[in-house]
Order: C-alpha cells, then sequence, then structure tokens
C-alpha cells in the first residue's frame, strides 16, 4: 500500500501542510515539530515507497552539497572542487550534473532536512562536508537517513568527516588530530610553555579532534594546559576568546586557533592591547585559508588539501575513481611555518 502525505501527517499528528512545509523547507517550522515529521518520514518509508531497486533505476542528475557555511572558505573551496568533478562520462545530459549546494547554517535538523528533500528527489549523490555533530540522537538519526539513501541508489560520501558505521558511506576524514599536534609540537619546539587555545564549537568533532591533538603534545612535553575558550569558527569569536584568555592569564606566550579565521580576530585583539605578532605572543591557526599567507606577518598553520579532498569526494561521487579500502581514507595535514610563530619573549 502506497504511504501518502496524510500518512506521515497522522503519525506526526500534524496537518498534511505542515508536513509539506517541513520537506519543502520554505516555511518556518518548531524543531520539535520538525524532528516528529522527520521521524514519521523515516518510520513510514514515505520517502522510499516502493523498492529500493525501483528508485535506483530512477536516480536523478541531482547531487546534493551539504556545507555549514558557505560563505566560510574551507567549505566554499570544497564544494566548488566536487562540483568541478560531477560532470563527466557515464552521466546524463551529456555527462552534467546540477549540483545544489545546501547550506545548514550548522544546524543538525537543517541537515536532516537537506538529507530527507534530497532522498525525495532521488538525487545521483551526496557529499557532506566538515565535522560532525556529536549528539548521540542527531547520529542515531543520521545513520538511519544515509542508509536509507544507500538503499535507494544514493552513493554517499563524506568530506572532511568522520566515518559513519554500517551505512555504506564512504569517508574521507582529514587528520584532525595529527594536526593539532603537530602544531602545538611547534610552538613547543620553540620554548613556549603558556600557550593559550581558542576551539571551536564544543558539540563538533574537528573541535573535539584538533584539541585532543594539542593535549596530547602538551601531555607528551610534561606542559601544563593553560586556558581554553570555545566559540563559534568565526572572526569575533577570535577577537572576543582572545581578550579572555589574556584576562585569564597576561603572560601568555602563544596562541592556537581553531582555524585561520579566528586567528584573525585573535590577532586584531592583540595588536588592540599593545602586543606585537610574534614579538610579544606567536599565533597559530589551521587549514590554511588562501589569505593565510598574505596577512601580515603571514600566519603559521596546518594546511589540509581542501580542494584536493572535495575534487577527490566528488570523483567518488560519480564512480570515477574508486573508493578507498574499507570506505576510508584519512588525509594528513601539512605544518606550514610561517611569520606569525617565533621564540617567546625573554
Amino acid at each position: 500500500m502506497t504511504v501518502t502525505l496524510a500518512d506521515v501527517a497522522a503519525r506526526a499528528q500534524v496537518s498534511p501542510a505542515t508536513v509539506s512545509r517541513v520537506l519543502n523547507g520554505n516555511y518556518p517550522v518548531a524543531a520539535t515539530t520538525r524532528e516528529r515529521v522527520l521521524r514519521a518520514v523515516d518510520e513510514l518509508d514515505y520517502v522510499l515507497n516502493g523498492p529500493a531497486s525501483a528508485l535506483a533505476a530512477a536516480t536523478s542528475d541531482l547531487v546534493g552539497i551539504l556545507v555549514n557555511d558557505i560563505a566560510d572558505p574551507f567549505f566554499g573551496i570544497m564544494a566548488g572542487a566536487v562540483q568541478s568533478e560531477i560532470g563527466g562520462p557515464g552521466g546524463r545530459a551529456g555527462g552534467e550534473r546540477l549540483a545544489v549546494v545546501c547550506n545548514t547554517g550548522g544546524s543538525s535538523e537543517r541537515e536532516l532536512t537537506y538529507l530527507t528533500l534530497l532522498q525525495r528527489q532521488r538525487a545521483a549523490a551526496v557529499v557532506i562536508t566538515g565535522g560532525a555533530v556529536e549528539d548521540p540522537l542527531h547520529a542515531e538519526a543520521m545513520a538511519g537517513k544515509l542508509r536509507r539513501l544507500g538503499e535507494a541508489g544514493t552513493r554517499i560520501v563524506l568530506c572532511g568527516r568522520p566515518p559513519v558505521q554500517d551505512t555504506g558511506a564512504i569517508a574521507l576524514a582529514f587528520d584532525n588530530r595529527g594536526g593539532g599536534r603537530r602544531l602545538t609540537e611547534h610552538l613547543l619546539d620553540l620554548g613556549h610553555r603558556r600557550i593559550g587555545y581558542i576551539a571551536g564549537p564544543e558539540e563538533r568533532t574537528t573541535t573535539r579532534h584538533r584539541l585532543e591533538g594539542h593535549r596530547d603534545a602538551l601531555k607528551a612535553a610534561g606542559v601544563d594546559e593553560c586556558a581554553t575558550v570555545h566559540g563559534p569558527y568565526d572572526r569575533r569569536s577570535g577577537y572576543e576568546a582572545t581578550r579572555e584568555l589574556l584576562r585569564q592569564d597576561p603572560d601568555l606566550t602563544a596562541i592556537v586557533a581553531a582555524n585561520d579565521t579566528v586567528a584573525l580576530g585573535a590577532c586584531a585583539a592583540l595588536r588592540e592591547a599593545g602586543l606585537r605578532i610574534p614579538e610579544d605572543v606567536s599565533v597559530a591557526g589551521f587549514d590554511d585559508l588562501p589569505f593565510s599567507v598574505d596577512v601580515v606577518p603571514a600566519l603559521t598553520t596546518v594546511r589540509l588539501p581542501l580542494y584536493e579532498a572535495g575534487a577527490r569526494a566528488g570523483r567518488i561521487a560519480m564512480g570515477r575513481e574508486a573508493e578507498p579500502p574499507g570506505k576510508m581514507s584519512v588525509i594528513a595535514g601539512e605544518l606550514m611555518v610561517r611569520g606569525s610563530t617565533a621564540r617567546p619573549r625573554t
């Protein structure tokens, strides 16, 4: 028996119009209502109505690319690289595919909603970029959604995100932990012992892994951890966090920032406080975004091959590159030592 929109509405105890609003994303819906609707969609297999093989045969030329913030160069670079690779031999309509970039704004709810919409459109592939939200309920919902997409014939590639077990998704994961460790080791080798850390949002895998690498390096060197401040991955967060770090420990000699954009804010706050970089305080970032080499002084950072990873994800999504063994590949970062770090002041 065919599952209808009305069936989903009855299961979720909402109106059919509310179900439509959730699935189309064209009208604000309360978070709790959205969760009920999406749960009902999954429980009734509303999107996967009919045999999975039939849906796989009807897979469209649509490719979804999920990003947290398209204005952030970290995500924009990867999304552009994916799009550059989604055409080519084997695709319909002359080999071209339609790329749809879905900007979640960092919302786990929007992430699930976009996946539901892409499932309805029978997307040929979905590439999900960036770190995951570490919430058990969301992780369970994501795993279920990815399994359903895979069963429907959609190829799923995680780019810069840890693997999700038993979903069939292919993961190209960045070695954020290793990069964080090497960055702090560099500062320790220079002689720094009072190193403040500006971390990203606490619920993100990227945040946890980079911070773990930092702490691993400190522990191995027998150095006590200094202050750590969490915040968004943006310039304002870096600025405000640096002011807080200086308040907690005016004698800091180095700051490690969650990413390069956060590092820019840190540099602004240090200059405002009358401190020189790197003579008074060294600053290091992460990602090696395009502006990092052009700021003054040029930023010491960990280079992640964002474009290369995105292009590879696009080729795998289109079946034009073999998937890695075990559906998992770890991509290492490279330490880029530049003018923003030096030996600590004496």
